[in-house]
């Protein structure tokens, strides 16, 4: 279970900042704008084994990226509790993007304008303005990211593997006590845990976009 609640933490980590970006960035309107909207919700249309095979490709030992990262920091993603929590920063990426966009939108534009009129550029205005107003969305969406993250399986086993102790999560320990002779006890016993766990996750993301 901490392993668990460390690798949906740390892929909370992962994907929050560009998740932000991406989903500022999607409120205007410009040329490309549907291919990045495609790109960016695209683990959420593809089987997790595929998405968790890309990243494997890209992302391996023998990756174009993975082998850069091993080659000049002596980092490895693939197979690692890192890799886990990578695996799952891609697929709750989506979720957390569309909650952002949903508090990003909610935002009234008029405020921005006359921040603009009083001689705020850009960053200024995002930073004192936008960034303020849409705080308990991204809040909402850091839980939501969290809380699916506690339940990714395909991804994560195709790219970092199932290893006790290093890379098993919850979702993983149960397929794995399902495996096993007799194994039912301690898959109902890890499953009722999932499920309190989401519950509780679910619980704070309503109470946070209430409050909003």
């Amino acid at each position: 279970m901490l392993l668990t609640l460390g690798v949906a933490l740390r892929a909370v980590a992962f994907a929050l900042p560009p998740a932000l970006l991406a989903a500022a960035v999607l409120r205007w309107r410009f040329p490309g704008r549907f291919v990045l909207h495609a790109l960016v919700h695209l683990p959420l249309v593809l089987p997790p084994v595929v998405t968790g095979w890309l990243l494997l490709l890209v992302f391996g030992v023998n990756g174009p990226v993975g082998a850069w990262l091993q080659r000049a920091f002596g980092l490895r993603l693939a197979f690692t509790e890192s890799g886990a929590a990578l695996a799952c920063a891609v697929m709750v990426f989506p979720l957390m993007v569309r909650a952002m966009r949903l508090s990003l939108d909610a935002i009234d534009p008029a405020l921005e304008q006359a921040a603009r009129t009083l001689g705020a550029g850009p960053l200024d205005r995002f930073v004192s303005i936008t960034l303020p107003l849409a705080a308990p969305g991204i809040l909402t969406a850091s839980v939501l990211g969290y809380t699916a993250s506690l339940g990714e399986f395909g991804a994560v086993i195709t790219f970092a593997a199932s290893i006790p102790g290093q890379t098993r999560t919850l979702p993983l320990a149960i397929y794995a006590a399902l495996e096993t002779p007799d194994g039912e006890a301690v898959a109902a016993r890890l499953a009722a845990l999932s499920v309190l766990l989401a519950l509780a996750g679910l619980g704070l993301a309503e109470l946070f976009a209430r409050r909003r």
